[in-house]
């Protein structure tokens, strides 16, 4: 079982809800409404525009106003301002779209900004990887005994194309991001011990699950390699080894094209250093032919394409035997 470190309350949050608190006594049932509200969904709030807020409780703008100014703010801006302080981080990309929304902005130039900031993201990456470092990485990787990889949210699904890049080329590369939960992964943690890697793959609003997993697993003795978004991150504070990937995104907490793309040249480089990387590379290819489709082939009309049905079920045939 995962024992996940306590967290202490925010201040600021603290802050507004000891505020609403203090006043209750003194407020009209429908501004006490209003605060048992607020104090019930504190994160929730803080994304509400006034009208929503008004809405919700079944109450008038004014209303929302005056709840406000009964706490002591100027009017509803400044304590909104207020509830957002305990949320900065996880709050900014849905003030960012907000803000999107009401700038009027066509789709074009949407697309358009999203694909220069990767382009800028990708570029960023490249000027600060150190050279040393990513030969560090690569070099764990192959000398590993076993490679696990972790990763939570849009994270899980790089750590399952990171084992995929680097199955054929490692004998134990295991991604630990969506069997079975965090409790699996625990256990399969439990094992590592020197001679393991594992590789943390983390960014904002990083999710605890990756960092005590890969805090526990180095606790046993394994490496840590993490692929992250600088020094500050709480997964660098105790890796063995980190590269930092710049992964800013207007619209959403996190862009991924940059942190796949070090990942892809990672799996490049483990295949181009790896012993077997071209008889392993061959032998997958073979393997999984029949599952292949080659529009060529089929174009010009060849007779490939039922070669590798009939291969397929030869050895479906052969499996049931």
């Amino acid at each position: 079982m995962i024992h996940h470190s306590s967290v202490a309350p925010n201040p600021a949050e603290q802050a507004i809800a000891a505020r609403i608190a203090a006043a209750m006594p003194t407020l009209t049932p429908i501004h006490r409404r209003m605060g048992d509200y607020v104090l019930a969904n504190l994160f929730r709030a803080a994304t509400m525009r006034i009208d929503e807020l008004a809405s919700v409780v079944g109450a008038s703008v004014a209303t929302a106003n005056r709840f406000a100014r009964a706490l002591g703010f100027d009017g509803y801006p400044q304590f909104r301002e207020a509830l957002v302080r305990g949320f900065e981080a996880t709050l900014a990309p849905v003030e960012r779209l907000r803000s999107a929304q009401e700038s009027l902005a066509s789709g074009d130039d949407l697309i358009d900004a999203s694909l220069e900031q990767a382009a800028n993201n990708l570029q960023s990456t490249r000027s600060a990887i150190d050279s040393a470092a990513a030969e560090a990485a690569v070099e764990a990787i192959i000398s590993a005994r076993r490679v696990f990889v972790l990763g939570a949210g849009s994270s899980a699904f790089l750590a399952g194309l990171m084992e995929h890049g680097l199955m054929p080329y490692h004998d134990n590369v295991q991604s630990l991001a969506f069997v079975g939960g965090p409790s699996h992964a625990a256990r399969r943690l439990f094992a590592s011990n020197e001679g393991d890697l594992v590789i943390g793959i983390a960014f904002p609003r990083y999710v605890e699950d990756t960092i005590e997993l890969a805090r526990r697993a180095a606790s046993r003795g394994a490496r840590v390699l993490a692929l992250t978004d600088g020094p500050h991150s709480p997964l660098a504070q105790f890796a063995d080894l980190s590269l930092y990937i710049r992964s800013e995104r207007r619209l959403a907490a996190n862009a991924d094209a940059a942190v796949l793309a070090v990942i892809e040249a990672l799996c490049d480089a483990v295949a181009y250093r790896a012993k077997r990387s071209v008889k392993a590379a061959a032998e997958v290819t073979e393997f999984v032919l029949p599952w292949l489709t080659d529009p060529q082939a089929a174009a010009a009309g060849t007779s490939e394409q039922p070669v590798r049905a009939s291969t397929r079920t030869t050895r479906t045939t052969k499996a049931k035997k």
